[in-house]
């Protein structure tokens, strides 16, 4: 891409971020605000500083809220414009005219949401320079799902394992949001296949993701039935579940016995009643222990007649998982759609993981975003107590939980599962990717994740345009009239981003909770935002419609990455990629330079043709590998030696901030977590400490102090008295419950009323108003640079190096140019 040509520049410009200012000048063209420092003034008068000229490049597609403040000249304030980015970048712009300033608002609106089609976007018209490593991979080519799945052991050149690709979809007409191959059971026709696709939201029917290379128990994915109140059934989709479950076992002629014997004649089922799944209740220090055990015991075992693998067949506990609340998939039966009855299904039992839908995750990030909104113009650190309010480290634990209990159910209790949420691509494909990263070491290489997200993402339909509202939104540019008295933007002030939005929100929550209205608003996100007339029509395809609807807009994808990153600082030695790989490709998800998120399907990229007319954002990251190799990655996998095991599963008491994705220093977002549970930790033991004779003449005080202790740890132990659960939902399925207490509980010290456990660790035993004075000042990130500069004080947990998750700016040498 040759050097782009300036539409527009301003001079001596103030730029502001963290509260600190630089001078210099802004220049506008097609797709980028290009900010230069020091300005041309001064580097006339003093040409040594030509030398010193730095550039920073601002994407206009990663825009998440843009306001101009205008102000009359009289005011001797000038008019700005604030930015926030979708990589929770926060720059103000201060310009000496007040003409300037709505000149760049207006040129940037226009270049952001007022495209017209997504043709105009910049993927369509980047190249990267001649001679970039960039240039000699062709990222297209990278994934092959012949090639993936024949990994996996499925190909018609390799013995039989029970499954078979299918091309009933070539043409995208059997389910258009589905990938065009199908790994489906070998024994299923495609005929019955048509068949049991109208029986399921989009034609999605349940099909091969994943199976295990060891015990061949197989992850498949699906969309939600078209039950219904009169809790209809399918005789096609109850064989095609039945065979994706008994596939593997049949073609290694496993013994084992009919498993409708044991199982439940309701579609609730008491997972607390089956041995295999008891674990659920257990404390995470046992769990742990037990799956260490597990993993280190296993070996591959053959029967010795036939010489073939077992498959335990006899000790299989097979699951459907519903991602979603109970409660929701009650709501979803009144428009014809709803869950399996398992009466139907009793070679199977269900569990529902209650991960909440988009827009309960979008309100979510819009409270952690309100809580670090004055970036620009403070170097304060974030609001604490708003972070606690968005549940965001909630959800996140959530979703690791849910994966967990997947990637157990096939690697350890050797059974199958099947996942659905909805229309089974947004918390489908959570859990889906994550629990095969659990599972599988080579989804944890640079090469392996690629393929991961290739598969379990975008082949199979994630709405990435829709999500990430790539077209933007009117609603995004807002002009603060209030600065027309001439006042300034102070920390904790609306600039209007907030305030409207926020009451316009809690209008219709009020509104909606009213009826089950609030999970159906008419979006293409989840089913459960279908009307009844969408839900006759859900086998047609995606409406071609470009425009971004802010409804539909969600951090799905956002959340995979922060999972993903949960894992990487848990262990850290277990993957090839490292932290700022996952930035930088949260980053390009939004950026648009590239085409491989562009569309919400396979088939709308391919018949955009995005593989001849764009590049893919693969060749970025793979021309650049040194840059994002982990330097602490062991490929070692010794299932015999601790650390080295191929299984690898969440610690959700460990659960912390992705600070760096945030520009925060670790101090900042988790500095009080850690600080509390250190507490708890100390205080547990010094409970161990005590003799005997006190801790147990006390009626027991000492246990249930460490209890205490353990929970506020972080430790996910179920609750023996979890919340009230919907009608007809046992207690035992609310699988989260030790997410929603105890770990939340420690995740988030501001809601916990103890005082002592508030204090940070610099606070000391200081009276409550001179402990937040001094937590305020400890998080100053006094010093830090504007563009570039560093973040003092956090370092990731996980590497031990320095990370202050500055924005991956660029100079104009480095840039391609809109890195």
């Amino acid at each position: 891409m040759s050097a782009p040509h300036n539409k527009h520049v301003y001079f001596n410009v103030h730029a502001l971020r963290g509260g600190k200012p630089e001078l210099g000048d802004v220049a506008l063209n097609d797709y980028h605000l290009v900010f230069r420092f020091p300005p041309e003034s001064k580097t006339s008068a003093e040409p040594e500083l030509k030398k010193q000229v730095k550039q920073v490049w601002f994407a206009f597609h990663v825009i998440a809220q843009c306001t101009l403040r205008p102000t009359p000249p009289s005011s001797g304030v000038p008019s700005s414009i604030r930015i926030r980015f979708r990589d929770f970048t926060y720059v103000s712009f201060n310009f000496p005219d007040d003409k300037q300033a709505r000149d760049a608002f207006e040129f940037i609106r226009s270049r952001t949401c007022r495209l017209g089609s997504t043709e105009n976007l910049l993927a369509f018209h980047f190249n990267p320079p001649p001679g970039s490593p960039e240039n000699k991979i062709d990222g297209w080519d990278l994934y092959d799902v012949r090639a993936e799945f024949r990994r996996q052991g499925i190909s018609e050149k390799s013995a039989d394992l029970g499954w078979r690709i299918s091309t009933i979809n070539k043409d995208y007409s059997f389910s258009p949001t589905y990938p065009a191959l199908l790994v489906v059971p070998s024994k299923i026709s495609d005929n019955t296949l048509k068949y049991a696709a109208n029986f399921r939201s989009r034609a999605r029917i349940p099909t091969l993701s994943y199976i295990h290379p060891v015990n061949n128990c197989t992850i498949t994915r699906s969309s939600q039935p078209f039950v219904g109140l009169r809790m209809k059934r399918s005789i096609q989709d109850e064989r095609l579940v039945g065979a994706c479950f008994s596939a593997s076992t049949e073609s290694l002629d496993s013994t084992s016995p009919a498993p409708s014997e044991q199982s439940p004649s309701s579609s609730h089922v008491d997972l607390s009643a089956d041995s295999a799944d008891a674990e659920l209740s257990l404390s995470e220090t046992e769990r742990m222990r037990m799956e260490d055990d597990l993993i280190a015991g296993a070996s591959v075992q053959y029967d010795e007649k036939t010489g073939k693998r077992l498959v335990y067949g006899a000790q299989q506990h097979n699951l459907i998982v519903d991602a979603r609340p109970a409660i929701n998939s009650y709501a979803m039966q009144a428009i014809g759609m709803g869950s399996e009855n398992m009466d139907y299904y009793r070679f199977a039992k269900k569990v529902f993981l209650n991960i909440d839908n988009i827009h309960v995750m979008r309100d979510s990030l819009d409270k952690v975003v309100n809580a670090i909104k004055d970036a620009d113009v403070s170097p304060f650190p974030p609001n604490r107590e708003l972070l606690a309010k968005s549940k965001w480290l909630k959800h996140i634990g959530g979703i690791l939980d849910g994966s967990a209990i997947i990637a157990r159910q096939v690697g350890i209790q050797h059974s199958h599962v099947l996942i659905h949420c909805s229309d089974g691509w947004d918390r489908t494909s959570q859990l889906s990717a994550l629990a095969q990263l659990m599972l599988d070491p080579y989804y944890r290489t640079i090469d392996g994740f690629i393929v991961l997200v290739e598969k379990d993402w975008l082949s199979f339909g994630h709405m990435f345009q829709l999500r990430s509202g790539h077209m933007s939104h009117e609603s995004w540019f807002t002009v603060d009239n209030d600065a027309l008295a001439g006042s300034t933007i102070r920390p904790g002030d609306s600039d209007g981003r907030a305030d409207a939005i926020e009451n316009a929100l809690a209008s219709a929550k009020r509104f909606w909770n009213k009826s089950v209205g609030a999970e159906k608003d008419a979006s293409t996100s989840d089913a459960e935002d279908l009307s009844v007339d969408e839900a006759k029509q859900a086998t047609a395809p995606v409406t071609e419609n470009q425009a971004t609807r802010p409804k539909d807009v969600s951090p799905v994808f956002h959340q995979f990455l922060d999972a993903t990153y949960q894992l990487l600082r848990q262990y850290p030695t277990r993957f090839e990629f490292n932290e700022r790989f996952l930035r930088r490709l949260l980053y390009h998800v939004y950026s648009c330079q590239y085409g491989t998120f562009l569309f919400n399907n396979e088939r709308q990229r391919h018949e955009a043709r995005l593989q001849e007319r764009t590049s893919s954002v693969w060749a970025y990251f793979l021309s650049r590998r040194s840059e994002f190799t982990n330097d602490q990655y062991d490929p070692t996998i010794d299932d015999h030696t601790k650390g080295r095991e191929r299984l690898i599963f969440p610690r959700l008491g460990e659960v912390r901030w992705w600070h760096q994705v945030f520009n925060r220093t670790d101090d900042e977002m988790n500095g009080a977590i850690n600080a509390s549970i250190a507490t708890a930790e100390r205080v547990a033991a010094y409970s161990s400490a005590l003799p005997e004779a006190s801790t147990t003449g006390g009626g027991g005080s000492g246990g249930s102090q460490a209890e205490a202790a353990s929970q506020s740890s972080g430790s996910p132990s179920r609750s023996p008295q979890p919340p009230a659960q919907p009608p007809a939902l046992t207690a035992s399925q609310s699988v989260l419950t030790g997410v929603e207490t105890s770990a939340h509980g420690a995740l988030t010290p501001e809601a916990r009323g103890s005082a002592s456990l508030n204090r940070s660790a610099s606070t000391g035993g200081m009276p409550g108003a001179l402990g937040v004075l001094q937590d305020r000042l400890s998080g100053l990130a006094i010093g830090k640079g504007v563009f570039g500069g560093g973040v003092g004080g956090g370092g990731s947990p996980s590497t031990g190096r320095k990370d202050g998750g500055e924005q991956e700016m660029k100079s104009m040498d480095e840039l391609d140019p809109a890195v």
